[in-house]
This record gives C-alpha cells, structure tokens and sequence, in this order.
C-alpha cells in the first residue's frame, strides 16, 4: 500500500491550521488516515509545528513519502536530518551516542536561529510602529503650521480694523470740535470794529465847535 505523509486540512475559513498524517494515498485529502504525526499552524509568528520525530522517522524508514511541504516541514524539524543520523548508526559510522549528540547540537542552533530570526522580525516591527508614530507627528505639525499661517492675515486684518475704526472716531471728534471754534472766531471780530468805532464817535464830538 503506497503510503503519503501529508497536510490534512482544518480550521475556519481564512483561519487554516492542518494535521500531518500518515495516509493512503488514495484517500481523499481530509478523508481517512492511518495515523496523525503532529500539527501545523502557520497563522502564528513564527508557525507552529508539533510534531512526533520517532514515528516520522519510523514512517520515512518503512518507506512513507512525504508531500512537498511535509518534506520542508519534517526538514525544518529535523527529521530528515535524525532520519540520515539513524541511518549512520545503522550502518555503524557511528555510534547511537554520537548520533543524539550531533542532532542535540543541531536542534540548539536551529532554535537559536529561530529565536534570532523572531527578535528581527519583532525589532523591525517595532521600528516601523516608530516611525509611523514619527510620521504622524511630523504631519500634525506641518498641518498646525498650515492653520496658523492661514489665522495670521486673519487676526492682521481684524487689527487692521480696529485701528482704521479708531481713526474714524478720532477723525469725527476733531470734525464735531472744529465748528464751535469757527463760531467763536466771528464774535470776536465782530466786537474789535465796535471797539474801533467807539473812538471815531469821541473825536466827532471833540471836533463840533463850542456854543
């Protein structure tokens, strides 16, 4: 019986996470399987996978072959890799003990790698939240900037106002004073030709011969 290892599907619609199985080929993509090896959830950061090494590898050693992305999946998990040190120590290159050495010191710079590589991915986003932040600010200042140079003739102009408006006033109250003085001006003219006459009227009276 050709046996597939494979992705089986579930979860909600634009929220997938699959099983991998070992399966007969021939079943449907989610129907039947004959055993499930782990999990894979790639909507997490990075994705999460779980799963059974022993029974991948006793599954790759019977002859089981993988899918395309179970390959770069058992891969990434080292399985492939646990998978060719057994064959190593079956063949006797060496022995079981430097086997599990080798792929603890494996597995540790992988998750090292991993770790590395989701403290960049984390940095990054925190720079580009920065900078969106820097962004904004920079535009609320630009538009501030906008506004108060549009208020600026505004407020010139009401003051502008203000002061033309002060001139009318003052301008109006020189006008209202202006006639009384022009009034004052003729009484005293006329009382300096009564005073002029006055003596002209003496000196008839001294000329006029005696009686």
């Amino acid at each position: 019986m050709p046996t597939k290892i494979r992705l089986q599907r579930h979860g909600r619609k634009g929220y997938a996470f699959f099983h991998i199985v070992a399966a007969d080929s021939r079943a449907p993509r989610d129907g039947k399987f004959i055993e499930k090896l782990g999990v894979y959830n790639p909507n997490t950061n990075p994705a999460t996978i779980d799963i059974d090494f022993d029974s991948a590898v006793k599954w790759l050693e019977n002859g089981a072959q993988p899918t395309d992305t179970c390959r770069a999946i058992l891969s990434y998990k080292g399985v492939l890799y646990k998978k060719h040190l057994q064959g190593g120590v079956k063949k006797g290159a060496f022995s079981q003990e430097e086997a599990d050495a080798r792929f603890d010191k494996w597995m540790n710079d992988k998750t090292s790698r991993i770790q590395q590589g989701a403290d960049s991915i984390v940095k990054a986003q925190e720079k580009a939240k920065a900078d969106a932040l820097k962004a904004e600010a920079a535009k609320n200042e630009e538009i501030a900037a906008k506004v108060a140079a549009k208020n600026s003739p505004l407020a010139e102009e009401v003051e502008a106002t203000a002061e033309a408006a002060e001139g009318e006033e003052v301008a109006a109250e020189a006008a209202e004073e202006a006639p009384v003085a022009e009034a004052e001006a003729p009484a005293a003219e006329e009382a300096a030709p009564a005073e002029e006459a006055a003596p002209a009227e003496e000196a008839s009276e001294e000329e006029k011969p005696a009686e």
